[in-house]
């Protein structure tokens, strides 16, 4: 099912973490070589992606930073 443009959710596959759409490469994976600086031309080619699904999983992590409430301190 798709939760948010190119990406799916399903709970046979990745244990129903966000997915890009036709693939079972999940978000989170995508974001995590990001952060540690892989080019996306290198990302691309390990995962067979295109430039246009990379796209996708960080405006899907925005999307979803910008609506989570952040952490609060419990106050003793």
């Amino acid at each position: 099912m798709e939760i948010f443009p190119g990406i799916d959710q399903n709970p046979d596959i990745r244990f129903g973490k966000p997915c890009l759409k036709g693939t079972r490469i999940d978000v989170a994976t995508i974001i995590g070589v990001m952060a540690v600086g892989e080019s996306e031309q290198t990302i691309c080619q390990s995962y067979k992606v295109t430039p246009a699904q990379i796209k996708d999983a960080l405006q899907y992590a925005a999307h979803i930073s910008e609506y989570v409430p952040p952490a609060r301190r419990s106050v003793a």
